[in-house]
């Protein structure tokens, strides 16, 4: 017969190995941090996918180059909505040669992404991963805490939160 694992595990403090909790304190604290970082570096890109910023256009990827080892450095053509000349830009790297998407301009004017509901989904990706990471974080505070009651809960909502952010996680990554 096989064992269960129990969620109710405690923390040996008396364990020399067992960090102080000061020390757990500051793991939770950059958990969080490295959590919320995932947030905060796709903003930009994310506004850039809604079309809150940049000028709104349509990219042409006319060429992707071969790096090597899965990776690749397109570039392409941005013809802004508003007319004007066409403008060099760099393609997101999982473009092909020769696709047309309707895309967005960054204020610097080097790189077009994608809009609509693809641009969006893949401007999530980071944030989706970020919730992903802090699936299991009030679990793990519960524990240390010492706090037993609910931690059952906390770790099924864990198993949810990871489950479906992971999943949305992979689907950026797979429309980006």
């Amino acid at each position: 017969m096989s064992e269960r694992r129990n969620p109710d595990v405690e923390v040996d403090w008396d364990d020399p190995e067992t960090p102080t909790p000061g020390w757990m304190g500051f793991l939770l604290a950059l958990w969080l941090l490295l959590a919320l970082a995932c947030g905060w570096s796709a903003v930009d890109d994310l506004r850039l996918a809604s079309g809150a910023v940049g000028a709104p256009g349509v990219l042409e990827v006319t060429d992707c180059t071969d790096l090597g080892e899965g990776r690749y450095d397109c570039n392409g053509l941005f013809r802004p909505d508003a007319g004007g000349d066409p403008i060099a830009v760099d393609a997101s790297p999982d473009s092909s040669a020769g696709e047309v998407v309707a895309a967005q301009l960054t204020t610097a004017g080097d790189r077009a992404v994608p809009t609509g509901t693809t641009g969006v989904l893949a401007a999530l990706t980071l944030p989706f991963l970020g919730v992903a990471l802090l699936g299991y974080l009030p679990w793990t505070t519960a524990v240390v805490l010492g706090t037993r009651r609910g931690r059952r809960g906390l770790a099924v909502l864990g198993h949810v939160v990871t489950l479906v952010f992971g999943t949305a996680t992979t689907v950026g990554l797979v429309l980006s």
